[in-house]
């Protein structure tokens, strides 16, 4: 996968979330695209520059008698973001260099979006009877908008802060730390589309545009879905060394964790709205299973399932012998959709090389099956650059 930032040549279009749109909000979103075409200008100096204290997470200090650090992910069971959560937790896992466990906000299945579910190892109230002294990171990932000022998880963040986590979130999980008050007085970022709903909400905060992610003490934030790889490889620099880090990019296909990134190439123009009408209401769907067994690569899978949920012509979920699912490369508990699909229209492979390519394999086949718009549509979702044109 091509972590490092390249150059975007091709019509900007589409926000991370706009496959959840309604009518409406698409409206407002278009209206709103005055202020993100000035919204450079208009940034304070100390909020556009990016000073090199924030590119790199501070190493881990042991403590609490630990040998490694204990790194929480959490989820909210209504609905959080695929790839924030899955990508993480799978970076994390494979590097060694840390304990580190997925966990709910309640009992029960964690519906991952697009198309997954996971049964977790632990919900916030079990991991805090376990763990008392709290975890040593806790990366937050986008919920759903009505969990994003949910009051227990807001308290939950608040405790685990105060006990000495580092807290990280990724993509929109920004405005849940936001909302817990962690950025206050300090750097931050976000996926591209929130970026003046966070200005407005959090003027306490210092929004940095332009990063893949910005450290600032106890808090790391990240810009949008993609993002969640040079920031956990990041993470893995600060609690294992860069030797470590290096290994674990390597084996996953990464070259590199750079946080340069150009976030004002991101914008809500005309291809958006034919995409979107045309994804949503003109073209017919298909529903796409990818079979998967015991050790399926759990952060390709989720690169690949969210790539195309985006397109919104291709529903796709994972198909397994048994309701009782698979456990994943990684050890995570991967559930298929509920209802099962019991007449899909397709079957897709998933991508057998390295993790972090399965974005550019999936998108290289959207552009093939819908055409080179759609595949731009779900890079941009991703704010992710790989580059495309209308070939």
């Amino acid at each position: 996968m091509r972590i490092h930032q390249q150059t975007y040549s091709v019509t900007p279009m589409t926000p991370s979330h706009i496959r959840t749109l309604s009518k409406s909000c698409l409206l407002a979103a278009i209206l709103a695209l005055p202020l993100h075409a000035s919204r450079a200008a208009d940034m304070p100096a100390v909020v556009a520059a990016m000073p090199s204290s924030g590119l790199h997470i501070d190493p881990w200090k042991p403590r609490l008698d630990r040998t490694r650090p204990i790194v929480a992910v959490i989820g909210e069971n209504s609905g959080t973001e695929l790839v924030d959560f899955v990508v993480p937790y799978g970076i994390v896992a494979d590097s060694g260099v840390a304990e580190v466990v997925a966990l709910s906000t309640e009992p029960g299945p964690l519906r991952l979006r697009p198309g997954l579910r996971v049964q977790t190892q632990q919900t916030l109230t079990s991991f805090d009877d376990g763990t008392p002294l709290g975890a040593d990171y806790v990366i937050v990932p986008a919920f759903t908008e009505d969990k994003v000022n949910d009051p227990a998880v807001l308290a939950w963040l608040r405790a685990q802060s105060a006990k000495g986590a580092t807290v990280v979130s990724i993509c929109d999980g920004a405005l849940a730390v936001a909302n817990a008050g962690l950025f206050e007085g300090h750097r931050a970022t976000g996926h591209w589309a929130t970026d003046g709903r966070r200005r407005s909400e959090h003027p306490g905060t210092l929004w940095v545009d332009n990063v893949r992610y910005v450290a600032d003490g106890n808090v790391v934030s990240s810009a949008g879905v993609s993002a969640a790889i040079p920031v956990s490889l990041a993470l893995v620099e600060a609690m294992g060394g860069k030797d470590a880090a290096d290994r674990t990019a390597a084996r996953l296909g990464a070259t590199g964790w750079s946080n340069e990134h150009d976030s004002h190439q991101f914008r809500i123009g005309a291809e958006i709205v034919l995409t979107y009408v045309g994804n949503r209401y003109l073209h017919g769907n298909t529903h796409l299973v990818i079979p998967v067994s015991d050790g399926v690569d759990d952060i390709a899978l989720a690169l690949t399932l969210d790539a195309y949920g985006r397109t919104m012509r291709s529903p796709t979920s994972i198909q397994v012998g048994s309701a009782a699912g698979v456990r994943s490369s990684h050890g995570l508990w991967l559930l298929p959709a509920n209802p099962l699909v019991e007449h899909p229209d397709g079957e897709l492979l998933l991508w057998q090389g390295p993790a972090f390519a399965a974005l550019d394999h999936a998108l290289d086949d959207i552009r093939q099956r819908y055409g080179v718009r759609s595949a731009r549509y779900v890079a941009l979702g991703m704010e992710y650059a790989p580059g495309y044109s209308d070939r």
